[in-house]
């Protein structure tokens, strides 16, 4: 990055005003929005995806601003902290479009900040439960959760902090629960099939394993909506850091880039109130298979060809 850009202001809420007028940036005041998010796996595809549909969602329901966790790295924390969580979306058309996001309000690391996110999922307010942390983190065996996983067997060994998302979810819920406080709805965003009913399996099988009576509350009161994402979402590489920093006028340390197009479909099943996603392009339906065969058979498999 050249040397005029490392001298310039970092990306951040005082920055917001002085973007160029080409640069879309939040349309809502973030000081008066309320974190309702909790979402596991601050990666660039939540980024360029779930918290760009909030995005726009804020500007007309304020209460479902972001707390984006890392469940075991702090890279992203130390990058969008200094920047009260703010980031460049780099839409790649013919013409790329720069957007700011403004829906993370708090950026954590479990690795040394599990007290603060053991506070937030008790937070009554925190209202849904994202996840995008590949299939590989949700410590399974097939369809079933593995018992054997080092993380699950630390994490029902009960010897401290959790370390796994499946740990997290249920000793959010548990605390929930002895509190007296409505659960939250439990979303995964990955590209699994079936999502909702394998989280659900897993966490009703930690759960049992814990506390049967916590097990039956979760299986009678927990949603575990089942959805389909799409979008291509290349990583960040210091090319794109320059070109973002070069075209803002200020360093941006992690933006991320995707195509236009992304599809996100949810099943309408929520328990704890739910944020009103179709205004913004979210779909809502009762058969998230259909979309998913569509995804695989049309979209992959078009994909596919061109490539080969």
């Amino acid at each position: 990055m050249s040397n005029d850009i490392l001298g310039r202001l970092r990306l951040d809420t005082t920055a917001l005003s002085h973007l160029p007028a080409t640069v879309t940036v939040p349309a809502y005041a973030r000081k008066r929005t309320r974190i309702g998010v909790l979402h596991l796996g601050a990666g660039a595809f939540h980024r360029a995806h779930q918290a760009v549909y909030l995005d726009e969602l804020l500007a007309t329901e304020k209460q479902w601003a972001i707390s984006a966790v890392s469940l075991h790295g702090t890279e992203v924390r130390d990058a969008l902290a200094p920047q009260h969580g703010l980031y460049t979306l780099a839409l790649l058309e013919e013409q790329p479009r720069l957007r700011v996001i403004g829906s993370i309000r708090e950026v954590l690391s479990a690795r040394d900040q599990s007290v603060a996110v053991l506070a937030r999922l008790v937070d009554p307010d925190v209202r849904l439960l994202t996840l995008t942390i590949t299939e590989k983190g949700y410590c399974l065996a097939g369809e079933e959760l593995d018992l054997n996983h080092p993380d699950i067997v630390r994490d029902l060994a009960g010897s401290g902090v959790p370390v796994s998302a499946i740990g997290y979810i249920v000793a959010g819920l548990a605390a929930r629960r002895a509190r007296g406080l409505a659960p939250f709805t439990v979303l995964s965003c990955d590209n699994l099939a079936d999502t909702g009913g394998r989280l659900r399996r897993a966490v009703m099988q930690f759960a049992e394993r814990i506390d049967v009576t916590l097990a039956h509350w979760i299986g009678r009161e927990v949603a575990f909506p089942r959805s389909m994402v799409d979008s291509i979402t290349p990583a960040t590489d210091d090319a794109l850091r320059d070109r973002v920093s070069q075209a803002l006028g200020c360093i941006d340390a992690w933006p991320v880039q995707r195509e236009p197009f992304s599809q996100w479909v949810i099943e309408d099943h929520f328990c704890n109130g739910r944020p009103a996603l179709d205004w913004v392009g979210v779909q809502f339906s009762s058969d998230i298979a259909a979309y998913e065969r569509a995804k695989l058979r049309l979209l992959n498999g078009a994909h596919s060809t061109l490539a080969y």
